[in-house]
């Protein structure tokens, strides 16, 4: 078998996600037979460095042979059952060091299957709780301009990337929405930290004048990832938890993007010394190896629904593949190799080579900002740099990135006019510095004309 082989059976049966189909008249699938490490192969034997994680998701390679054996030992013994009724130790033993790992005061694990589905599971989650507590005229949420949460409806509506959202917007419930902290609209001189806390303002005035209608605020925490990876100080974090609890409201960490490790300590709530009421995970959870998601909250919302049958208290939201024994050993395999290989201090170096490897793009003549958190490095294309106008987003200059990635064996898979780095944590220096030089190649042919 070959690519254009398998692309022509493809085409004439799958409807891929995040895609206009018809872009594949032009431009070309790609098939992949095998991978390993950082590495994807086609079936015609080209190679590509996965630098986005698959959609962010493997943290040690493809094929791992830790991951690979813990999967396969447990599809020996127990590759499913339910999770209504039902445990097994899979599942037990992630969530006992789930609860250990991450910040304080979340000692509950409640399991779907996708990011979508845990932010799903923290808003019902939230609302439900405030109306079993009798607080009845808590229904709305606050969120961040530029948020992306997810593609269910739920989700969606508390996001706020509009090119996802325009459209279903009638299906949507209403939120609250406030300015985001996002630093690359800071003031020349201004730090990040400032920033950032000036930001905050508008939140506070939101809480104040909604607090009494909402249940929860729900933010990424440090990245907004899908909204062109856009950074905020862990400042704001500090604040909002503190309003949060002054205004008695819910604070909801989606971390599904930016947990283990991606922003340089475990969870990035870590870098404000907060604990969320309510922390989504997901991504990066088993590796990169199948689908699991979690909600940890704290022993004060568990006991809210901790009744009576009778009472009609109980959290009754469920998925048909909750908890699933294979992905719970993935997860387990892969919260090992964070032990195994001191992998958080590993990253430091790794950050540090992709800041150096990308340092002279901070000069570039169409380059707005090359701004980083941790193992997260973005680099912002502009037509003018000085007047911050950015590219017209007809224009696809990001795509033009992609496709020069792919012609030398480089994944990279630009978020409109943001080129990004999201590799996984095994990649090496001389692998930065490859990458690094096909991104440059790659805007510098985005942006010849």
């Amino acid at each position: 078998m070959n690519n254009s082989d398998l692309v022509k059976r493809d085409l004439s049966v799958l409807w891929h996600p995040c895609t206009q189909m018809k872009d594949h008249e032009w431009l070309p699938m790609i098939p992949i037979r095998r991978a390993e490490g950082i590495w994807l192969e086609d079936y015609d034997g080209r190679r590509y460095l996965d630098a986005i994680s698959s959609w962010w998701v493997n943290l040690f390679g493809h094929a791992n042979p830790d991951i690979n054996a813990a999967v396969q030992q447990q599809a020996q013994t127990l590759e499913h059952v339910m999770l209504a009724g039902f445990t097994h130790e899979a599942v037990v033993e992630l969530s006992e060091r789930l609860v250990q790992l991450t910040p304080a005061g979340l000692e509950r694990c409640f399991y779907a299957d996708n990011g979508s589905a845990a932010v799903e599971v923290a808003l019902k989650m939230s609302f439900h709780y405030w109306r079993n507590k009798g607080h009845t005229r808590k229904t709305r949420f606050i969120t961040l301009e530029n948020s992306y949460h997810g593609e269910t409806l739920g989700a969606l509506a508390v996001g706020n990337v509009q090119l996802y959202k325009d459209t279903y917007a009638p299906l949507l419930m209403q939120t609250i929405s406030v300015p985001s902290p996002d630093c690359f609209y800071r003031q020349p001189g201004e730090s990040c930290a400032a920033y950032s806390e000036r930001m905050f303002q508008p939140m506070r005035a939101a809480l104040e004048r909604h607090a009494e209608e909402v249940c929860a605020v729900i933010v990424e925490p440090l990245v907004q990832c899908a909204g062109g990876m856009r950074m905020y100080d862990p400042v704001y974090l500090k604040l909002l938890r503190a309003a949060c609890d002054e205004y008695g409201v819910h604070l909801i960490a989606d971390e599904i993007a930016v947990g283990f490790g991606r922003t340089g300590t475990l969870f990035a709530c870590e870098q404000a010394a907060v604990s969320p009421d309510f922390l989504c995970l997901s991504k990066g959870l088993t590796g990169g190896y199948l689908p699991l998601s979690v909600v940890l909250t704290g022993d004060q919302v568990y006991q809210a629904f901790y009744d009576d049958y009778g009472s009609l208290k109980a959290f009754l939201h469920s998925h048909s593949y909750t908890g699933n024994a294979l992905a719970c050993r993935a997860a387990l395999a892969t919260l090992d190799l964070f032990q195994q290989r001191d992998t958080l201090a590993a990253n430091r170096s790794l950050a540090a080579a992709m800041a150096r490897a990308t340092a002279d793009l901070r000069d570039h003549p169409q380059v707005a900002e090359v701004r980083q958190t941790g193992m997260i490095l973005a680099i912002e294309m502009i037509k003018n740099k000085f007047e911050r106008i950015p590219y017209p987003w007809q224009e696809r200059r990001g795509l033009r990135v992609y496709e020069h990635g792919l012609a030398n064996g480089v994944l990279l898979r630009p978020l409109g006019n943001v080129v990004y780095f999201m590799p996984p944590y095994i990649i090496e220096p001389e692998q930065i510095a490859l990458l690094a030089e096909v991104a440059r190649q790659g805007i510098d042919k985005a942006v010849a004309d």
